[in-house]
Protein backbone atom coordinates (compact mmCIF):
# COMPACT_ATOMS: atom_id res chain seq x y z
CA UNK A 1 0.00 0.00 0.00
CA UNK A 2 1.40 3.48 -0.77
CA UNK A 3 1.98 6.43 1.49
CA UNK A 4 -0.63 8.61 1.89
CA UNK A 5 -1.93 11.97 3.97
CA UNK A 6 -4.74 11.79 6.32
CA UNK A 7 -6.92 14.98 7.25
CA UNK A 8 -10.44 15.16 8.79
CA UNK A 9 -12.56 18.06 8.03
CA UNK A 10 -14.47 19.80 10.07
CA UNK A 11 -17.37 20.54 8.50
CA UNK A 12 -18.73 20.26 4.53
CA UNK A 13 -17.34 23.29 3.42
CA UNK A 14 -13.45 22.55 4.58
CA UNK A 15 -14.11 18.81 2.55
CA UNK A 16 -14.85 20.32 -0.74
CA UNK A 17 -11.97 23.06 -0.09
CA UNK A 18 -9.68 19.41 0.47
CA UNK A 19 -10.85 17.85 -2.08
CA UNK A 20 -10.98 20.21 -4.68
CA UNK A 21 -7.43 21.22 -3.99
CA UNK A 22 -5.91 18.05 -4.56
CA UNK A 23 -7.73 16.32 -7.18
CA UNK A 24 -5.97 12.90 -6.51
CA UNK A 25 -7.46 12.91 -2.94
CA UNK A 26 -10.09 10.79 -1.71
CA UNK A 27 -13.25 10.60 0.16
CA UNK A 28 -13.67 7.54 3.06
CA UNK A 29 -16.37 6.81 4.95
CA UNK A 30 -16.86 3.02 5.36
CA UNK A 31 -14.17 2.67 3.47
CA UNK A 32 -15.84 -0.91 2.56
CA UNK A 33 -15.01 -0.37 -1.46
CA UNK A 34 -12.03 1.84 -1.17
CA UNK A 35 -9.76 0.01 1.28
CA UNK A 36 -10.37 -2.88 -0.48
CA UNK A 37 -9.28 -1.60 -3.64
CA UNK A 38 -5.90 0.62 -2.06
CA UNK A 39 -5.23 -2.76 -1.10
CA UNK A 40 -4.88 -3.99 -4.89
CA UNK A 41 -3.28 -0.99 -5.86
CA UNK A 42 -6.14 -0.19 -8.12
CA UNK A 43 -6.65 2.94 -6.00
CA UNK A 44 -3.69 4.78 -5.31
CA UNK A 45 -5.07 8.41 -3.45
CA UNK A 46 -2.10 11.03 -2.11
CA UNK A 47 -4.40 11.72 0.53
CA UNK A 48 -7.77 10.45 2.16
CA UNK A 49 -10.45 12.75 3.60
CA UNK A 50 -12.48 11.24 6.71
CA UNK A 51 -16.08 12.56 6.26
CA UNK A 52 -17.41 10.45 8.96
CA UNK A 53 -17.50 13.07 11.85
CA UNK A 54 -19.59 15.50 9.59
CA UNK A 55 -23.15 16.18 10.05
CA UNK A 56 -24.45 14.29 7.82
CA UNK A 57 -26.28 11.00 9.53
CA UNK A 58 -29.85 12.24 9.53
CA UNK A 59 -32.93 10.77 8.03
CA UNK A 60 -35.67 13.45 8.10
CA UNK A 61 -39.05 14.03 6.36
CA UNK A 62 -38.66 17.50 4.29
CA UNK A 63 -41.67 20.50 4.00
CA UNK A 64 -42.88 18.58 0.73
CA UNK A 65 -43.21 15.60 2.00
CA UNK A 66 -39.86 13.87 0.36
CA UNK A 67 -37.19 11.65 2.87
CA UNK A 68 -33.88 13.27 2.95
CA UNK A 69 -31.11 10.68 3.87
CA UNK A 70 -27.74 12.06 4.95
CA UNK A 71 -25.11 10.66 2.96
CA UNK A 72 -23.43 8.84 5.98
CA UNK A 73 -26.26 7.14 7.46
CA UNK A 74 -25.02 3.86 7.64
CA UNK A 75 -26.50 0.95 5.22
CA UNK A 76 -28.17 -1.09 8.30
CA UNK A 77 -29.98 1.91 9.76
CA UNK A 78 -31.46 2.89 7.21
CA UNK A 79 -32.95 -0.49 5.82
CA UNK A 80 -34.69 -0.60 9.35
CA UNK A 81 -35.53 2.80 9.84
CA UNK A 82 -39.67 3.04 10.42
CA UNK A 83 -40.08 5.29 7.77
CA UNK A 84 -37.88 3.27 5.10
CA UNK A 85 -39.68 0.55 5.99
CA UNK A 86 -43.37 1.85 6.06
CA UNK A 87 -42.68 4.39 3.04
CA UNK A 88 -39.80 2.18 0.92
CA UNK A 89 -40.13 -1.11 1.66
CA UNK A 90 -38.20 -2.14 -1.95
CA UNK A 91 -35.30 0.11 -0.48
CA UNK A 92 -34.87 -1.66 2.53
CA UNK A 93 -35.17 -5.37 0.82
CA UNK A 94 -32.41 -3.95 -1.62
CA UNK A 95 -29.91 -2.92 1.01
CA UNK A 96 -30.64 -6.01 2.92
CA UNK A 97 -29.53 -8.14 0.03
CA UNK A 98 -25.76 -6.55 -0.53
CA UNK A 99 -23.31 -7.60 0.78
CA UNK A 100 -23.02 -9.10 4.22
CA UNK A 101 -24.00 -7.43 8.10
CA UNK A 102 -20.62 -6.31 9.00
CA UNK A 103 -20.71 -4.44 5.85
CA UNK A 104 -23.84 -3.30 5.75
CA UNK A 105 -23.11 -1.90 9.58
CA UNK A 106 -19.97 0.02 7.85
CA UNK A 107 -21.14 1.10 4.55
CA UNK A 108 -22.43 4.92 3.97
CA UNK A 109 -25.58 5.98 1.89
CA UNK A 110 -23.12 8.10 -0.37
CA UNK A 111 -20.38 5.44 -0.50
CA UNK A 112 -23.38 2.84 -1.83
CA UNK A 113 -23.75 5.33 -4.78
CA UNK A 114 -19.50 5.79 -5.05
CA UNK A 115 -18.82 2.12 -5.58
CA UNK A 116 -16.78 0.65 -8.02
CA UNK A 117 -17.47 -2.38 -10.50
CA UNK A 118 -15.96 -5.42 -9.16
CA UNK A 119 -14.72 -6.81 -12.46
CA UNK A 120 -12.04 -9.41 -12.00
CA UNK A 121 -10.30 -7.06 -14.50
CA UNK A 122 -10.49 -3.86 -12.98
CA UNK A 123 -9.13 -5.67 -9.92
CA UNK A 124 -6.14 -7.28 -11.06
CA UNK A 125 -3.25 -4.59 -12.41
CA UNK A 126 -1.46 -7.24 -14.67
CA UNK A 127 -4.70 -6.66 -17.22
CA UNK A 128 -5.65 -3.99 -19.19
CA UNK A 129 -8.47 -2.12 -18.45
CA UNK A 130 -9.98 0.57 -19.54
CA UNK A 131 -11.69 1.79 -16.16
CA UNK A 132 -8.52 1.39 -14.79
CA UNK A 133 -5.82 2.17 -17.18
CA UNK A 134 -8.09 4.60 -20.33
CA UNK A 135 -6.97 3.26 -23.78
CA UNK A 136 -5.18 0.00 -22.33
CA UNK A 137 -8.12 -2.15 -23.86
CA UNK A 138 -11.14 -4.65 -21.68
CA UNK A 139 -10.08 -7.71 -21.10
CA UNK A 140 -13.87 -8.42 -20.15
CA UNK A 141 -14.53 -8.44 -24.12
CA UNK A 142 -12.56 -11.18 -25.22
CA UNK A 143 -12.18 -12.98 -21.62
CA UNK A 144 -14.37 -14.57 -18.97
CA UNK A 145 -17.31 -12.35 -19.25
CA UNK A 146 -19.94 -14.52 -17.25
CA UNK A 147 -21.32 -11.37 -14.79
CA UNK A 148 -20.58 -8.99 -17.14
CA UNK A 149 -23.19 -6.33 -18.64
CA UNK A 150 -26.04 -7.07 -21.51
CA UNK A 151 -27.17 -3.58 -22.04
CA UNK A 152 -25.88 -0.09 -22.90
CA UNK A 153 -22.39 -1.42 -23.15
CA UNK A 154 -19.43 0.26 -25.59
CA UNK A 155 -16.13 -1.34 -27.38
CA UNK A 156 -14.04 0.51 -24.05
CA UNK A 157 -16.08 -1.58 -21.11
CA UNK A 158 -18.49 -4.03 -20.33
CA UNK A 159 -18.29 -4.10 -16.71
CA UNK A 160 -21.42 -3.63 -14.31
CA UNK A 161 -22.38 -1.44 -11.27
CA UNK A 162 -22.57 -3.43 -8.24
CA UNK A 163 -24.58 -1.98 -6.29
CA UNK A 164 -28.10 -3.43 -4.65
CA UNK A 165 -29.56 -0.53 -2.99
CA UNK A 166 -28.83 1.82 -6.26
CA UNK A 167 -31.55 -0.32 -8.31
CA UNK A 168 -34.18 0.64 -5.56
CA UNK A 169 -33.08 4.51 -5.64
CA UNK A 170 -33.86 4.82 -9.62
CA UNK A 171 -36.96 2.93 -9.02
CA UNK A 172 -38.16 5.37 -6.81
CA UNK A 173 -36.61 8.61 -8.70
CA UNK A 174 -34.41 9.57 -5.74
CA UNK A 175 -32.46 12.28 -6.38
CA UNK A 176 -29.00 13.00 -5.16
CA UNK A 177 -27.82 16.36 -3.39
CA UNK A 178 -24.15 17.55 -4.02
CA UNK A 179 -21.76 20.08 -2.83
CA UNK A 180 -19.18 21.66 -4.70
CA UNK A 181 -16.52 24.66 -4.86
CA UNK A 182 -19.38 26.13 -7.11
CA UNK A 183 -22.30 25.47 -4.70
CA UNK A 184 -25.16 23.09 -4.10
CA UNK A 185 -26.95 20.85 -7.09
CA UNK A 186 -29.23 18.04 -7.33
CA UNK A 187 -28.94 15.34 -9.39
CA UNK A 188 -31.51 13.18 -11.06
CA UNK A 189 -30.65 9.53 -9.80
CA UNK A 190 -31.28 8.43 -13.43
CA UNK A 191 -28.61 10.75 -14.75
CA UNK A 192 -25.61 10.11 -11.85
CA UNK A 193 -24.28 7.14 -12.92
CA UNK A 194 -23.09 6.92 -16.40
CA UNK A 195 -22.41 4.47 -19.06
CA UNK A 196 -19.65 3.55 -20.23
CA UNK A 197 -18.79 5.14 -23.76
CA UNK A 198 -15.33 6.44 -24.48
CA UNK A 199 -14.64 6.83 -20.95
CA UNK A 200 -15.43 3.76 -18.60
CA UNK A 201 -12.76 5.60 -16.20
CA UNK A 202 -16.10 7.90 -14.79
CA UNK A 203 -18.21 6.09 -13.36
CA UNK A 204 -20.69 9.06 -11.97
CA UNK A 205 -21.31 12.58 -13.20
CA UNK A 206 -20.14 14.22 -9.88
CA UNK A 207 -17.73 17.51 -11.18
CA UNK A 208 -14.03 17.57 -9.30
CA UNK A 209 -14.36 18.89 -5.65
CA UNK A 210 -18.37 17.85 -5.80
CA UNK A 211 -19.27 15.67 -2.64
CA UNK A 212 -22.69 13.72 -1.83
CA UNK A 213 -24.48 15.27 1.03
CA UNK A 214 -27.93 13.74 0.91
CA UNK A 215 -30.21 11.28 -1.11
CA UNK A 216 -34.18 12.72 -1.30
CA UNK A 217 -36.76 10.02 -1.49
CA UNK A 218 -39.61 11.96 -3.56
CA UNK A 219 -43.43 10.62 -1.71
CA UNK A 220 -44.03 7.63 -3.89
CA UNK A 221 -42.95 4.82 -2.68
CA UNK A 222 -44.76 1.75 -3.92
CA UNK A 223 -45.40 0.65 -0.23
CA UNK A 224 -47.72 -2.45 -1.15
CA UNK A 225 -46.84 -3.90 -4.41
CA UNK A 226 -43.14 -4.10 -4.57
CA UNK A 227 -40.19 -6.75 -4.47
CA UNK A 228 -36.64 -6.91 -5.09
CA UNK A 229 -35.50 -9.66 -6.36
CA UNK A 230 -31.61 -10.99 -6.89
CA UNK A 231 -30.48 -13.77 -8.71
CA UNK A 232 -26.74 -14.44 -8.51
CA UNK A 233 -24.92 -17.59 -7.72
CA UNK A 234 -25.09 -18.64 -3.91
CA UNK A 235 -27.33 -17.21 -1.62
CA UNK A 236 -25.44 -14.74 0.32
CA UNK A 237 -22.64 -12.13 -0.36
CA UNK A 238 -22.83 -12.54 -3.63
CA UNK A 239 -23.05 -9.78 -6.12
CA UNK A 240 -26.26 -10.33 -8.88
CA UNK A 241 -26.50 -11.88 -11.75
CA UNK A 242 -30.06 -10.46 -12.69
CA UNK A 243 -31.63 -8.44 -10.01
CA UNK A 244 -35.05 -6.46 -10.62
CA UNK A 245 -36.51 -3.61 -7.99
CA UNK A 246 -40.59 -3.45 -9.31
CA UNK A 247 -43.14 -1.26 -7.71
CA UNK A 248 -46.96 -0.73 -9.05
CA UNK A 249 -49.86 0.95 -8.52
CA UNK A 250 -53.06 -1.32 -9.04
CA UNK A 251 -56.99 -0.32 -9.72
CA UNK A 252 -58.18 -3.73 -9.21
CA UNK A 253 -56.30 -5.71 -11.88
CA UNK A 254 -55.54 -3.04 -14.00
CA UNK A 255 -51.65 -1.19 -13.87
CA UNK A 256 -52.03 2.35 -13.12
CA UNK A 257 -48.30 2.99 -12.49
CA UNK A 258 -45.80 0.25 -12.91
CA UNK A 259 -41.57 0.57 -12.63
CA UNK A 260 -39.39 -2.26 -12.81
CA UNK A 261 -35.52 -1.12 -12.83
CA UNK A 262 -32.57 -4.32 -13.07
CA UNK A 263 -29.15 -4.67 -11.56
CA UNK A 264 -26.23 -6.45 -12.36
CA UNK A 265 -26.87 -6.08 -16.17
CA UNK A 266 -25.15 -2.23 -16.72
CA UNK A 267 -22.72 0.33 -15.95
CA UNK A 268 -25.41 1.74 -14.12
CA UNK A 269 -28.82 0.67 -12.94
CA UNK A 270 -31.26 0.47 -15.69
CA UNK A 271 -34.54 1.83 -16.03
CA UNK A 272 -36.33 2.11 -19.39
CA UNK A 273 -39.16 4.37 -19.52
CA UNK A 274 -40.41 2.85 -22.76
CA UNK A 275 -40.93 -0.56 -21.37
CA UNK A 276 -42.23 0.65 -18.40
CA UNK A 277 -45.09 2.29 -20.45
CA UNK A 278 -46.12 -1.28 -21.98
CA UNK A 279 -47.52 -1.78 -18.53
CA UNK A 280 -49.76 1.17 -18.57
CA UNK A 281 -53.32 0.30 -18.31
CA UNK A 282 -52.82 -3.17 -18.78
CA UNK A 283 -53.80 -5.92 -17.01
CA UNK A 284 -51.83 -7.25 -14.10
CA UNK A 285 -50.37 -10.47 -15.50
CA UNK A 286 -48.02 -12.80 -17.20
CA UNK A 287 -48.71 -11.55 -20.78
CA UNK A 288 -48.18 -8.01 -19.63
CA UNK A 289 -45.29 -8.40 -17.72
CA UNK A 290 -43.66 -10.43 -20.57
CA UNK A 291 -44.14 -7.45 -23.51
CA UNK A 292 -42.48 -4.78 -20.75
CA UNK A 293 -39.45 -7.32 -20.21
CA UNK A 294 -39.27 -7.66 -24.16
CA UNK A 295 -39.00 -3.86 -24.39
CA UNK A 296 -36.53 -3.27 -22.21
CA UNK A 297 -34.47 -6.23 -23.52
CA UNK A 298 -34.83 -5.18 -27.01
CA UNK A 299 -31.29 -3.70 -27.53
CA UNK A 300 -30.08 -6.40 -24.97
CA UNK A 301 -25.92 -8.06 -25.85
CA UNK A 302 -24.36 -10.77 -24.99
CA UNK A 303 -21.23 -12.03 -24.62
CA UNK A 304 -19.28 -15.54 -24.92
CA UNK A 305 -20.28 -16.32 -21.41
CA UNK A 306 -23.16 -14.02 -20.43
CA UNK A 307 -25.53 -14.70 -22.78
CA UNK A 308 -27.94 -16.72 -20.53
CA UNK A 309 -28.34 -13.45 -18.59
CA UNK A 310 -30.73 -12.22 -21.40
CA UNK A 311 -32.97 -15.22 -20.80
CA UNK A 312 -32.28 -15.00 -17.22
CA UNK A 313 -33.46 -11.51 -16.83
CA UNK A 314 -36.57 -12.04 -18.55
CA UNK A 315 -37.62 -14.09 -16.69
CA UNK A 316 -36.88 -12.20 -13.30
CA UNK A 317 -38.45 -9.45 -14.85
CA UNK A 318 -41.48 -11.45 -14.88
CA UNK A 319 -40.96 -12.85 -11.41
CA UNK A 320 -40.33 -9.83 -9.81
CA UNK A 321 -43.20 -7.90 -11.47
CA UNK A 322 -45.73 -10.98 -10.45
CA UNK A 323 -44.44 -10.67 -6.70
CA UNK A 324 -45.18 -7.35 -6.80
CA UNK A 325 -48.84 -7.54 -8.55
CA UNK A 326 -49.09 -10.40 -6.03
CA UNK A 327 -48.20 -8.34 -2.99
CA UNK A 328 -45.36 -10.78 -2.31
CA UNK A 329 -42.41 -9.39 -1.85
CA UNK A 330 -39.03 -11.85 -2.18
CA UNK A 331 -38.19 -12.06 1.54
CA UNK A 332 -34.24 -11.55 2.32
CA UNK A 333 -34.28 -13.37 4.99
CA UNK A 334 -35.75 -16.55 3.54
CA UNK A 335 -33.64 -16.82 0.29
CA UNK A 336 -36.05 -19.14 -1.86
CA UNK A 337 -37.75 -17.75 -4.54
CA UNK A 338 -41.19 -17.35 -4.29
Amino acid sequence: MINFQYARPHDVADAVQQIAAEPKAKIIAGGTNLIDLMKMDVEQPVKLIDITRLPLRQVENTPGGELRVGALVRNTDLAYHPLVEKHYPVLASAIMAGASQQLRNMASTGGNLMQRTRCPYFYDTATPCNKREPGSGCSAIEGLNRGHAILGTSDACIATHPSDMCVALVLLEARVHVTGPSGGRVIAFADFHRLPGNTPQRDTNLNPGEIITAVELPAKGFPNNYTYLKIRDRASYAFALVSVAAGLELDGDTIKEGRFALGGVAHKPWRDPDAEAALRGKPANAVTFGRAANALLRNAKGYAHNVFKIDLAHRSIVRALTQAARGTPQSQSAKKII
